[in-house]
C-alpha cells in the first residue's frame, strides 16, 4: 500500500517541478488548452444529442409503459454521457501528448537535466516521434475501448453497476493516463509500449498511485490544462525511478549503463 502514496507523491513532486520553473509551465498549457475546446465542444454535442441518439437506439421500448420507458431510457442517457466521459478523460492526454509532442518532450528532457544524470534523447526526427505516439496511443485506445464496452454492460448489473464498477472505471482510467505520461520519458529511453505495460504493471499500485487520483482530477472542467504540465514532470520523475541502474538504487556510485527494467 505504501506504493500508492509514492504514486501520489510523484504526482504532487510534478507539480511542484512545474511551479518552480514558470516558463515550462507556460509552455506546457498550450497543448491542452487547444485540446480542451475541441473535448468541450464534442461533450456538449454528447449532452444534447445522447437522448435523442437512447430514442434511436431503443425503438424496443416506444409503446412501454410508465415508469419503465423513462427510466429505461434516462438510464442509458446517464450511462451514454457517463461512457463519453470516460473515453473523453482517457484520450484527453493522448490527443494533447500528441499535439504537443515537441512541448513536452522538451519539457521531460529539462526535468531530466535539472535532475541530474544522463539525459536520453530518442535521436529521431519529429514526424518519426509522432508517428509513434499515434501508433501506441491507438493502441491504448483500442484496449480502453475494450475496457469501457465491458464496464458499460457490467454498469446494467444492479448494486454492482453502481458501486464496484465505477471504481474499476477509475483505476482503468488512472493506469493508463500513466501510461501515456510516462511514455514521453520512457520513449527517449528508447522502451517499446510492450515494455512500457510490463514495467507499469510490475508496480502496480505505484501506478494508480498516481494515475488514479490524476484521472479524478480531470474530470472537473479546465483542471486537466492547468495539471498537464506537471502532470508530464511528474511522470518523468515516476520513469526515472522505474528504469534507474540497478547500482545507483542500491546507493553505489552510478557506472555508465544501460538502463533496466526496476526488479521490485
Amino acid at each position: 500500500m505504501r506504493d500508492l502514496g509514492a504514486g501520489f507523491g510523484y504526482l504532487i513532486k510534478g507539480q511542484r517541478w512545474v511551479g518552480r520553473h514558470g516558463r515550462w509551465f507556460g509552455i506546457g498549457l498550450l497543448p491542452g488548452l487547444i485540446t480542451l475546446v475541441l473535448y468541450a465542444a464534442a461533450l456538449v454535442g454528447l449532452g444534447y444529442g445522447a437522448d435523442d441518439l437512447v430514442d434511436w437506439a431503443t425503438p424496443f421500448a416506444d409503446d412501454w409503459s410508465s415508469p419503465w420507458l423513462g427510466l429505461l431510457r434516462t438510464t442509458l442517457t446517464v450511462l451514454v454521457f457517463g461512457l463519453g466521459l470516460f473515453l473523453a478523460v482517457i484520450t484527453f492526454t493522448a490527443v494533447t501528448l500528441l499535439v504537443g509532442q515537441p512541448f513536452y518532450e522538451s519539457l521531460s528532457e529539462q526535468v531530466d537535466r535539472t535532475e541530474g544524470g544522463e539525459v536520453p534523447e530518442s535521436g529521431l526526427p519529429l514526424w518519426r516521434e509522432l508517428w509513434i505516439s499515434a501508433r501506441d496511443s491507438i493502441r491504448i485506445l483500442v484496449r480502453v475501448g475494450l475496457y469501457a464496452v465491458l464496464l458499460f454492460a457490467l454498469g446494467f448489473i444492479p448494486v454492482l453497476g453502481q458501486t464496484v464498477v465505477p471504481v474499476i472505471g477509475f483505476c482503468v482510467t488512472g493506469y493508463f493516463l500513466a501510461e501515456e505520461l510516462t511514455a514521453v520519458a520512457l520513449q527517449r529511453r528508447g522502451m517499446v509500449l510492450k515494455d512500457r505495460l510490463a514495467l507499469l504493471r510490475g508496480r502496480r499500485l505505484l501506478t494508480l498511485g498516481f494515475g488514479v487520483p490524476l484521472g479524478l482530477a480531470f474530470l472537473v472542467p479546465f483542471v486537466a490544462v492547468f495539471l498537464m504540465p506537471g502532470a508530464v514532470a511528474g511522470a518523468t520523475l515516476l520513469a526515472r525511478d522505474l528504469v534507474a541502474p540497478e547500482d545507483e538504487e542500491e546507493g553505489e556510485d552510478p557506472a555508465p549503463a544501460p538502463y533496466t527494467l526496476d526488479k521490485h
